[in-house]
């Protein structure tokens, strides 16, 4: 099973503002007619209950959305990007490399728009009006976002199976269910996570078949993190011990101890404890001495090659799970919550003879005007002073003609 997955994706950019006058026979001074530039695509998450693995991302680096198309004469607007819907499975969570947001798509159908296109430029039609009735400039559309994914699948299973290598699970597995896991005679048969469906007529659930549990798999060691990772989703765990072994219950503290240390919450869950293999030489005897061992509802004795048990075990699973459904939640009609946004202050601070001038909108404006000609710029200037960059440079000492830097554009202020 492919669980891991990390790869770049880059929404697409708005296009371009078009630059353009009417011109039509008998018709004298047009004016401005250029269109505004398309918005660029989205990149989407979608959880897609018809995918078990991370696998389908294995050979590709990069996911880019369309950019959008730029605009024309007559008023025309280009055309909007193509969004990228990303389908991943359910269960998986995205974590953005280097900054601290996490999601996780835990429900079918659910999606998340992790990146959003640039919006397009404004066509010289915009910025006309009565002092400016003939603008030769246009906006660029504003560039893509660009972020580093991680995605990490945990499966979203009721019961998990859990036990030192050879236990039986897989056995167990293909006792109490249609699937068909791999079973040999040598430890290690299960590498990945096999799902069954459970049918008790009234009700039914998923069980996992988790890969088997050595000493020190909290640290990585055997199958460590990536068994672990699973444990996590479940809601009870069956802990099958090999009744024909040595020392079941060293077995049993084993996976207890490993289990707190990788997640205390894991060594808290529910659980029950079988006592597998019952139908092997001597395995029977060393099981009715050990079941009152584990606890105040002792273990269980079953035989997965049999069946010998397996409906008690059944039964035992079913009412957990009820015990530990969580509760129904009540329908509230929410109000809306508005919630302050934080202000975009323009900020300016001396870089060697040049002031710098920084903010969301200043220098997303320097992006759409800095290369748009003198008409652009002295927009830019407009919007600046709107801004309050006149109140700014002079707090910090500035005087008319000293240079300013707002992203890669330098300009000469006015002040």
């Amino acid at each position: 099973m492919i669980d891991l997955a990390q790869f770049t994706v880059i929404s697409g950019a708005g296009g371009k503002g078009f630059v353009s006058f009417r011109r039509e026979r008998f018709v004298a001074r047009g004016g401005p007619d250029g269109g505004d530039g398309g918005r660029g695509g989205d990149v989407i998450l979608l959880a897609d209950e018809n995918l078990t693995t991370l696998a389908h991302f294995r050979n590709r680096r990069i996911y880019k959305a369309t950019p959008g198309g730029p605009g024309a004469g007559n008023h025309r607007h280009g055309a909007n990007g193509e969004s990228l819907t990303l389908r991943v499975p359910v269960g998986t969570q995205v974590k953005v490399v280097d900054k601290d947001e996490s999601f996780d798509l835990d429900v079918a159908g659910m999606q998340i728009v992790i990146v959003s296109g640039g919006s397009g430029g404004r066509g010289n039609a915009r910025f006309s009006n009565s002092m400016r009735q003939a603008p030769g400039f246009a906006e660029k559309g504003l560039p893509g976002q660009v972020k580093e994914l991680r995605l990490e699948l945990k499966l979203l299973a009721d019961v998990g199976f859990v036990g030192l290598p050879n236990a039986g699970k897989s056995t167990m597995l293909r006792a109490i269910s249609n699937a068909m896991p791999d079973v040999a005679d040598f430890p290690f048969t299960t590498l990945e996570p096999v799902l069954g469906v459970v049918d008790m007529g009234w009700d039914s659930f998923v069980v996992a078949d988790l890969p088997g549990l050595i000493e020190g798999a909290h640290t990585g060691i055997g199958l460590g993190h990536q068994f672990l990772r699973h444990v996590e989703r479940t809601r009870v765990l069956v802990h099958l011990l090999d009744a024909s072994a040595e020392d079941p219950i060293a077995a049993y503290e084993t996976i207890r101890n490993e289990l707190a240390m990788y997640d205390a919450s894991l060594a808290a869950k529910p659980e029950i404890v079988v006592l597998n293999k019952v139908d092997l030489p001597d395995a029977r005897a060393n099981a009715e001495r050990l079941k009152t061992a584990f606890g105040e509802d002792g273990a269980l004795i079953v035989s997965g090659a049999t069946s010998e048990g397996v409906q008690a075990m059944l039964n035992r699973m079913g009412q957990l799970l009820q015990e530990t459904a969580p509760a129904p939640v009540e329908a509230i009609a929410a109000l809306p919550v508005l919630r302050p946004q934080a202000r975009d202050r323009l900020e300016v601070f001396e870089d060697g003879d040049v002031y710098v001038v920084s903010g969301v909108r200043a220098e997303s404006a320097a992006l759409r005007l800095g290369e748009s000609g003198w008409e652009g710029l002295d927009e830019l200037q407009d919007r600046l002073v709107r801004m309050g960059l006149s109140k700014a440079m002079r707090r910090v000492g500035a005087r008319p003609g000293d240079r300013i830097r707002v992203g890669e554009v330098e300009l000469e202020w006015h002040g």
